[in-house]
C-alpha cells in the first residue's frame, strides 16, 4: 500500500517537543536569548509558537545527548539573527570538520533539501540552557 500522499500522517502537523531537566531556568534562557515567551502552560510542559509552528519544552528527568541538531528554525537573514543572538548572550557552536566548518559562528552547507528549492544553505548551532542543540538555517537561492 502506498501512503507517500494519503498515508495516516500526511495531513498531520509536526510539532517538536525538547526535554528539559528544569522548566523554569529554561523559562528564562528563551525569553531571555531568544525572546520567546509561552503561549500556554501546563503542568510539567511550556508550549511556544515560532512563526506558524510550534514547539513544547517538557519537564524530564533525562538530558539530551545534545549531539545532532533538535530542532532548527528557518530566518531570512542568518547573520542578522545570529549578531542579535549573541547580543543577548547566546553562544554558538564552533565545528570545524571535513567539508563542513563555522566561520564567525556560521556554516557555508552546499546542497539542500528538494522541497526548499534552494541550492545550500547558511546554518549557525547553539545549545539551549538544558543542552538541546538547536539550529538556526537561511536557505541559499
Amino acid at each position: 500500500m502506498d501512503m507517500s500522499d494519503d498515508g495516516p500522517l500526511a495531513g498531520a502537523r509536526v510539532a517538536t517537543r525538547l526535554p528539559a531537566q528544569d522548566l523554569e531556568r529554561a523559562r528564562r534562557f528563551y525569553a531571555d536569548r531568544l525572546g520567546l515567551v509561552p503561549v500556554d502552560e501546563r503542568p510539567g510542559g511550556l508550549l511556544y509558537r515560532c512563526g506558524d509552528t510550534e514547539f513544547v519544552l517538557f519537564a524530564s528527568a533525562g538530558t539530551s545527548p545534545g549531539t545532532f541538531t533538535q530542532m532548527a528554525v528557518e530566518v531570512r537573514d542568518v547573520d542578522a539573527v545570529v549578531a542579535e543572538l549573541r547580543r543577548r548572550g547566546v553562544d554558538f557552536e564552533d565545528v570545524d570538520l571535513p567539508g563542513f566548518r563555522t566561520r564567525d559562528g556560521i556554516a557555508e552547507i552546499d546542497g539542500n533539501y528538494p522541497s526548499k528549492g534552494a541550492r545550500g544553505e547558511r546554518g549557525a548551532w547553539f545549545r539551549d540552557s538544558e543542552g538541546n542543540l538547536l539550529g538556526i538555517g537561511e536557505p541559499v537561492r
